[in-house]
């Protein structure tokens, strides 16, 4: 152990004493000579680069330079460096790759430029003899979809934008600023701090519009202009038209990049954009916004993929596709398991950028995510969905509709959602008209939708209004409902206190049964109908911030009532195990504590608005939305089982909302309606009077009922049966009381169960 002691102790002696003897600036210059030497003695033009010795002696420069950094004081300029800075080494470099020759050369220089930036930690993209040179090589990435250099070339773009991460203020000699151009051709190649820029203001003389959408195929053949060797030396006009941002180099090669069917590469462009984007200085996001076309480019590559979407695709094949994250998916694109059906491919892409512009907004400064948006609303949602949603063709209609709902399920960012909101729903908050289709034509005809003759189509625009409500944005709820309850105009104003004297009555003096008993909606509709409160009423655990529904109508009142308002004759969940209508009460409790979380942030009113202070005789319309809802609940019996279900679906997900004016409106059977008025209560009722006129024509009808109940739940197989629309529609009817019945339990506080 000691003799190797010994050894070692030696060879560092030796190591140190020949160390001072090495000239670095010698031995660099050397190398650099022998790189030249290479294209002045070689004849051999099919040699490739990696074959040479260029590779081996452009690493023995670069472990020179990092070595002369790292034994030198902070902030100056070793010999080394000032030689590369001085000869003008990089831009040599460049033209060399440009060049391809040998060939794979351009490969080379990537790997120098991209260790050079990477590893050297003095400034030096503010130099005129390192920015040039940076920018040329900019010019010739993403150029060729699969070339052989999109490793390096995506390695290389993504350390340019780490650079702009790390120092905002590179931005615009790395982007080639209109008006910095100029003043950088008289910088000195020192580096000293006088000639470094700080990011520039926005133009005024920018583009305030953005241009009706332009082929997105066109794109790529544009880049074919970014090889002109002199615009880096050149001043740049003083205006910033939208056809010169649509030239921008770094954003477009890294747009051309993200295309790339090698998924690490499209990964790694992605996140490069994503550096981008994320700086945080309000100076660096206008410059973006204003100098460049990263917006435009964005969505066009959105509407790009969109279109790629064939439109032979099977509807039912799409509603198979689950949520996908632009992270993760990248690395099962192009697999045999995600070809399942044809179009499975060109619809996940078009998801996955759908997700990575969401993530984007989320990223991107508070500026510059409010020009993608708006880019995105106007170049795609007005300019492409808006057509197809009001196109004639039905499978046209419906496909666009389906692939919206994904688009809506797949966004959370508030920017984003904000954008399809206004989108789809527009800005009014007035109450409505009826028979309004002029305030904002795209929702009339899609709430007309979902009362469409087609019932694909129906089924289809229910499911993307579903989704909608679903989502935290205030707007969605408050336009297609909330507007038309604020003034509780569907109150009969008359008797709007004996009313309420009522209510106080019922809850000190009545008990379940004798409050039934007078409801004069059950009085003589089904006397032998043996309800004998069978439902009992099941219990929660506490809720941290359980709030009492505003009005005076208890728990028990309106559970009941939505239980036994189906007759006994027409029920057949008791003759089923686990049928009852606590079955529902978990996924109520669920839906409601997910809808309180972000509507508590929405400032709602705890307490019904006095009747006194609403417009007296002021006629009630429940709105475009209701009202097609409600018309389609009349045809219950009528309709699709399929339908039917997804109708129930958003009248649950209406009526699970906490706002005092829903809750009465949609769950409460005892308030007094003026004339004309219709509440969910009382549809249902109408409901409930033609099924009791049906049944008496319908031999053994409970048989018939039970049957199909048990078809549909899988314990009997399908058989076809007379009336059979009708049966379904009432197991639909018998389910959809149950579930409101759970929707209103769990709406209270456990004290008051």
């Amino acid at each position: 152990m000691e003799v190797f002691s010994k050894l070692t102790s030696l060879f560092q002696q030796a190591l140190e004493t020949r160390e001072p003897s090495v000239n670095l600036h010698d031995s660099f210059v050397e190398h650099w000579k022998g790189i030249t030497n290479y294209y002045i003695e070689t004849s051999d033009e099919t040699t490739p680069a990696k074959q040479t010795d260029i590779p081996w002696r452009l690493k023995q420069m670069l472990d020179i330079l990092i070595y002369e950094e790292q034994h030198q004081e902070v902030e100056e300029t070793g010999p080394c460096m000032e030689y590369l800075l001085q000869h003008k080494l990089l831009e040599t470099l460049g033209t060399l790759g440009k060049a391809q020759y040998p060939p794979g050369m351009n490969q080379q220089v990537l790997i120098f430029f991209t260790k050079l930036l990477g590893q050297i930690q003095q400034p030096m993209l503010h130099i005129i003899n390192v920015y040039r040179p940076v920018q040329k090589l900019i010019r010739q990435c993403g150029l060729l979809p699969g070339s052989q250099s999109e490793k390096e070339e995506v390695q290389f773009l993504y350390v340019i934008c780490n650079k702009l991460k790390q120092d905002p203020y590179l931005l615009n000699y790395i982007l080639e600023a209109k008006s910095e151009v100029g003043k950088q051709r008289h910088n000195s190649t020192s580096g000293d701090e006088d000639g470094r820029h700080s990011a520039a203001k926005p133009s005024t003389a920018a583009a305030s519009s953005l241009s009706p959408l332009s082929d997105c195929t066109a794109l790529g053949s544009r880049a074919a202009g970014h090889a002109s060797p002199s615009t880096g030396t050149q001043a740049r006009p003083t205006s910033c038209s939208l056809a010169h941002k649509a030239d921008t180099n770094l954003v477009q090669a890294l747009i051309n990049l993200s295309k790339s069917q090698k998924s690490k590469i499209a990964l790694k462009s992605c996140e490069a954009l994503l550096l981008l984007v994320g700086i945080p200085k309000e100076e660096t996001a206008s410059y973006l916004i204003e100098n460049t076309a990263l917006c435009q480019l964005v969505t066009d590559r959105l509407c790009e993929l969109y279109s790629q979407v064939p439109t032979s695709i099977d509807p039912a094949d799409i509603e198979t596709v689950e949520r996908v994250t632009w992270r993760g998916q990248f690395s099962k694109r192009c697999t045999e398991e995600a070809a399942v059906f044809p179009g499975r491919e060109h619809l996940e892409a078009f998801l996955l950028w759908v997700d990575y512009c969401d993530h984007l907004l989320k990223e991107a400064h508070r500026l510059l995510a409010s020009s993608l948006a708006k880019a995105i609303h106007q170049r795609w949602l007005i300019a492409v969905i808006q057509p197809q949603l009001l196109q004639m063709s039905e499978i046209g209609m419906l496909i666009t509709t389906i692939l919206l709902t994904l688009v809506v399920r797949q966004i959370s960012s508030p920017l984003m959602l904000g954008e399809v909101v206004f989108f789809l729903l527009g800005n009014q908050k007035e109450p409505e008209l009826p028979m309004d289709s002029e305030s904002h034509a795209l929702r009339y005809h899609l709430i007309e939708h979902c009362d469409h003759i087609s019932d694909e189509i129906s089924v289809a625009t229910l499911r993307l209004f579903e989704q909608l409500l679903q989502k935290p944005h205030e707007h969605i709820i408050f336009n297609l409902v909330l507007r038309n309850l604020e003034l509780r105009s569907y109150i009969a104003h008359s008797s709007a206190c004996g009313l309420e004297d009522r209510h106080a009555v019922a809850h000190e003096q009545l008990d379940d049964t004798e409050e039934l008993e007078e409801d004069p909606f059950f009085t003589g509709m089904y006397p032998e109908s043996g309800f004998q409160g069978s439902e009992q009423l099941l219990s929660l655990p506490p809720r941290e911030t359980a709030v009492r529904p505003a009005g005076n109508t208890g728990v028990n009142d309106i559970v009941n009532s939505f239980l036994c308002l189906v007759p006994q004759e027409a029920k057949t969940s008791q003759n089923v195990l686990e049928s009852g209508y606590d079955t529902y009460v978990h996924d109520a409790h669920t839906l409601f504590q997910d809808c309180t979380s972000y509507s508590l942030e929405w400032g709602w009113p705890q307490e019904l608005r006095p009747l006194e202070s609403s417009t007296p005789d002021s006629d009630f319309y429940e709105g475009h939305f209701l009202k097609v809802l409600f018309d389609r609940i009349t045809r219950i019996l009528d309709q699709p089982y399929e339908l039917n279900l997804q109708i129930t679906s958003v009248v649950s997900k209406l009526a699970v909302f906490s706002h005092p004016h829903l809750h009465e409106y949609l769950l409460d059977p005892y308030i007094n309606l003026a004339p004309g008025s219709r509440s969910l209560f009382s549809v249902l009722v109408r409901v409930i009077g033609d099924l009791m006129q049906r049944i008496q024509h319908i031999p053994n009808f409970s048989g018939k009922l039970l049957l199909v109940r048990e078809q549909l739940i899988g314990l009997e197989p399908e058989a076809m049966t007379d009336h059979l629309t009708l049966l379904k529609g009432v197991t639909v009817l018998e389910e959809f009381c149950k579930e409101l019945a759970a929707i209103a339990f769990v709406k209270y506080p456990v004290e008051e169960h």
